[in-house]
């Protein structure tokens, strides 16, 4: 089931996404990777442990950054592809990017606003780029954009549909409303949109599937419908490699379906989370003042918002149930056991092919 994206062969046709703050780094991404699928690391703050980061938050980013894709391309043991996710939205995306590339990492995937530049960022590199859309409309106004501006095409796309976790490309009511677009029918109009450019760049440009994918049966559906491949993250969070302590993961195992909600971030999109003491508590007016802002995303309110969300997710990250915040897809309430990684591709994989 092997694909080609642009220069390179991907064996296992599904992606591991993002999740930050430190959900996925190069522990899980190498681990990932190994198995012949991309594997992803998270470019939000992943310098949050770093001894100087309180005072040099932006040098201790980018030193992590470069050190954890070391780390997964050597786990790797140059098997898959190792990818970073890039938020358009943070402060450093420019230099993340770079370092990055400097890093030797495969792909570069991008969302949380629209990726123009990144070809310009990229220019002349050998890397794989990627950017995050949520329909047909978005992958035409990016594609477009990416052609005029910089002659250069995406090697393959991200369609994130309304059930994924973490911050999402929908309004809050959309993401909650039983008719929300459906990723299958998102899928369909996804791949007529790129049709032309495909046309024009000479080569396909594959589309992987995320939001709400959970096991093979479903990645089986996503094909039919056209999709070259699926991107899960939440079912990575319950591996034994994923980066997040033990108590974050146990706290998402515990996960019931009544517990996941849709939040408002305060950088100003919805998102999908547990329900906890926090998100309670904002819930009831109460703000929580940030205890050291880093100047960390570039669209937050810092003097209005109600909560720092890169300390809410450190916190989540560390397992601390009552100040955390619990980025999730819609289905983690199905997460019931920890597995190796190599155990739960090797099952996505086996029940894919039984019902294609």
């Amino acid at each position: 089931m092997s694909i080609l994206l642009g220069t390179r062969t991907l064996d296992v046709p599904i992606l591991q996404g993002g999740m930050g703050v430190g959900v996925s780094m190069g522990g899980l991404a190498g681990a990932v990777a190994e198995c012949g699928a991309m594997g992803t690391i998270s470019t939000a703050i992943p310098g949050y442990d770093e001894p100087d980061f309180g005072k040099n938050p932006n040098a201790a980013n980018l030193r992590v950054l470069a050190r954890e894709i070391e780390k997964a391309k050597r786990l790797s043991k140059e098997k898959g592809l190792v990818a970073i996710n890039a938020m358009v939205a943070t402060v450093q995306y420019a230099e993340s990017v770079m370092t990055a590339i400097k890093s030797g990492v495969d792909a570069i995937v991008s969302g949380a606003g629209l990726p123009n530049e990144l070809p310009a960022i990229a220019k002349g590199a050998d890397v794989l780029l990627a950017p995050i859309v949520s329909g047909g409309r978005a992958a035409r106004v990016i594609c477009r954009m990416w052609e005029t501006r910089h002659e250069r095409y995406p090697d393959f796309v991200v369609l994130e549909g309304p059930q994924a976790g973490g911050h999402l490309g929908f309004s809050k009511e959309e993401a909650k409303s039983d008719s929300a677009p459906k990723l299958e029918d998102l899928i369909k109009e996804t791949v007529e949109a790129l049709r032309p450019f495909e046309e024009r760049a000479k080569r396909a440009i594959p589309v992987f599937a995320a939001g709400g994918v959970w096991d093979g049966k479903d990645a089986a559906c996503m094909a039919r419908q056209g999709a070259a491949g699926v991107q899960m993250a939440t079912r990575f969070i319950g591996t034994y490699e994923c980066d997040a302590s033990q108590g974050f993961k146990d706290i998402l195992l515990a996960a019931k379906k009544e517990d996941i909600q849709i939040v408002q971030s305060p950088v100003g999109m919805p998102g999908r989370a547990l329900r906890t003491p926090l998100i309670e508590r904002l819930s009831g007016g109460v703000k929580t003042a940030a205890e050291h802002c880093v100047n960390c995303l570039t669209p937050c309110p810092k003097k209005e918002t109600p909560y720092c969300i890169m300390e809410a997710l450190v916190k989540a990250l560390k397992g601390n149930y009552e100040e955390g915040l619990f980025f999730c897809g819609s289905n983690v309430w199905r997460m019931d056991k920890m597995m190796h990684v190599s155990e739960l591709i090797d099952e996505i994989m086996r029940d894919w092919r039984a019902f294609a």
